[in-house]
């Protein structure tokens, strides 16, 4: 009954917030471009990705520091990307919190973006609505902030990290997936607020979850995690390295 509530009241904040004050714009021609942002010579990047509402990818494998596809059919959501002195920007211009679609069917708006996985990385995203897979495994990530305000999200940042990683997921009325690393140290300290959070391979001292190779492996991601409504599951990935620790209840 209760998870039936959350689910029930995320969709009605999802459709209000899609759906706030005045209209937004026109649904036109579907129009398509690409980007691409040379690293220059730096030794590292923060960057900035301001999303309104639509499908959000975001993944490593770049051969420049971003390689870019857009995909949309209203005017108003192309996307202005801007960089100077390592400091990478891809915003929808003029937006206010979450997007005004009031009166727009079938609108699309779709990012898929490549970074550079070598450049040491300050990454910080803020999507209004939508879904988003943000593939972060293979980035060379010091600090992660993520605010999602409503939607779908799955966020990968298992594998093998050669640094420690401060990173910080807000998340509204949304749906979360955080899959995790086996062999490097987790700790996650959870805000929560009307969620419903699955847990899987964490152990849980009150607000505090930890993987078992937390306190045993050089490198440690620390998370903190706020959440408002709906579901989060918290994932640690399969691998043969998790046998090297044992975990302690």
């Amino acid at each position: 009954m209760k998870a039936r509530f959350l689910l029930i009241t995320f969709v009605l904040l999802q459709a209000l917030l899609l759906a706030s004050c005045g209209a937004g714009g026109r649904v036109g021609a579907l129009q398509s471009e690409s980007q691409s942002v040379d690293l220059a010579d730096v030794e590292a990047v923060s960057v900035k990705i301001d999303f309104g509402a639509g499908d959000l990818r975001v993944t490593g494998g770049a051969e420049k520091l971003l390689e870019a596809d857009f995909t949309f059919n209203v005017d108003k959501l192309e996307p202005a990307v801007t960089y100077k002195d390592g400091a990478l920007v891809v915003a929808q211009p003029d937006r206010r919190g979450v997007p005004n679609f009031l009166g727009i069917l079938n609108f699309r708006n779709e990012w898929d973006l490549h970074l550079y996985d070598e450049v040491p990385m300050d990454l910080t995203l803020d999507v209004g609505a939508g879904t988003s897979n943000l593939d972060l495994s293979g980035l060379a990530l010091r600090r992660l902030n993520f605010k999602l305000g409503a939607g779908e999200s799955a966020v990968d940042l298992s594998g093998d990290w050669e640094r420690d990683l401060i990173a910080n997921i807000d998340s509204g009325a949304a749906n979360l997936t955080v899959l995790l690393p086996s062999n490097v140290g987790v700790r996650i300290i959870v805000d929560r607020g009307a969620t419903l959070i699955n847990a899987s391979g964490l152990t849980k001292d009150e607000n505090v979850y930890t993987n078992a190779a937390y306190g045993k492996s050089d490198v440690t991601l620390t998370l903190g995690l706020q959440t408002g409504i709906g579901w989060v599951n918290l994932e640690v990935e399969d691998s043969a390295a998790a046998n090297e620790y044992s975990v302690t209840e």
